[in-house]
């Protein structure tokens, strides 16, 4: 029974990381083809002479930064104030924005945003999409930072204030360090989601704020070119070891 879970196991992960070995394989491949012909780098040093492709992951490297610091300070706060008024109701309000379909989000923000350029004069660009990847971003770290202070005692605040600590002091010196991993977890999860997505995105982006997903979606409409090989493989590797420290935080 133990020996067929582990083969069962270990052919699960196959199915799952397959694909991603053979991506992989296929970025070190000499032919443009899915024909192995030799081991190279040129579709490495072909990624470093695509000047838009270098572009599109600029781009997302900068939204899923802005999008990380502004949602994981903002969920933090919204979680901890929730984890001190008790406010279940709220608490639960955050779960519909991980259930709403991203084609139901996206369309949703588009249409405010033409509702507020009414009033403004602003168009569609790198600032719409780091609002929107906030604001689908935020859900995700209020359940991660709740799920941490539900595991811690209440009596250390309580102490810290009886021991003359101003309310600011304990948040800063007893409540935080504590909350830290999950704030780290909550992070790393934060920017691979904006990093990743293309269906929000792609309805509020502007002209100049194509990123990565759209640019490879737009590639493989007409035929992709094993650049595209090179730099997933890049992205795997950085979210395999974002996840591996996310675990490890968790753990802490």
């Amino acid at each position: 029974m133990r020996r067929g879970l582990a083969v069962y196991a270990a052919l699960a992960y196959l199915f799952l990381h397959a694909p991603l070995l053979i991506l992989a394989a296929f970025s070190f491949n000499t032919s443009k083809y899915t024909v192995w012909e030799g081991a190279s780098l040129v579709w490495y040093r072909a990624l470093w002479e695509d000047g838009r492709l270098l572009e599109a992951a600029w781009n997302s490297v900068l939204i899923g930064c802005a999008a990380t610091v502004l949602a994981t300070a903002m969920g933090t706060l919204a979680a901890y104030a929730m984890w001190k008024r008790g406010a279940r109701w709220l608490e639960g309000a955050f779960f519909l924005s991980l259930v709403t379909p991203e084609v139901v989000m996206g369309v949703a923000l588009l249409a405010f945003y033409q509702w507020v350029f009414h009033f403004l004069d602003v168009r569609l660009g790198m600032h719409t999409v780091i609002a929107a990847h906030v604001m689908f971003s935020l859900a995700y770290v209020v359940v991660v930072v709740m799920a941490r202070l539900r595991t811690m005692d209440r009596s250390l605040e309580e102490a810290a204030l009886d021991l003359g600590a101003t309310e600011a002091e304990t948040f800063w010196r007893v409540t935080l360090p504590r909350m830290a991993p999950a704030i780290g977890t909550a992070a790393l999860l934060v920017f691979a989601i904006s990093f990743d997505d293309y269906v929000i995105t792609s309805l509020v982006a502007g002209v100049d704020s194509e990123t990565l997903p759209m640019l490879i979606y737009t590639m493989a409409r007409r035929g992709v070119s094993p650049a595209v090989n090179a730099i997933s493989t890049i992205i795997t590797v950085a979210v395999g070891v974002m996840i591996l420290m996310a675990e490890r935080w968790r753990r802490a």
